[in-house]
């Protein structure tokens, strides 16, 4: 049986346009995996610990295959560089 994949990004945002291009045009990457967009939103408050960026986003896959295949797609490795431009991110895979 396999197990769920979230692909977790947590963000700086260096340029507030490109940013915008970016996620307007990352849902249609998402679209062949059936991944579902869970969350994009601003870090509130550290509770515990610190945390040095100021966004977060998380994706639901399937299966970790799912979440690498989207991720080393070429629709979606098109868009790395405008990612790159636009802010700092750290992106992970993590499973369920």
């Amino acid at each position: 049986m396999s197990q769920a994949a979230y692909v977790v990004g947590h963000i700086t945002i260096l340029d507030p346009l490109l940013w915008a291009e970016y996620k307007a045009r990352v849902p249609d990457t998402l679209a062949p995996f059936a991944a579902e967009l869970m969350l994009r939103g601003q870090l509130g408050q550290a509770l515990a610990g610190s945390h040095p960026h100021t966004d977060i986003v998380c994706i639901r896959f399937a299966d970790p295959e799912q979440a690498r295949a989207w991720h080393d797609s070429p629709a979606y490795q098109a868009l790395v560089p405008l990612r790159q431009r636009a802010a700092r991110v750290d992106l992970m895979l993590h499973e369920s």
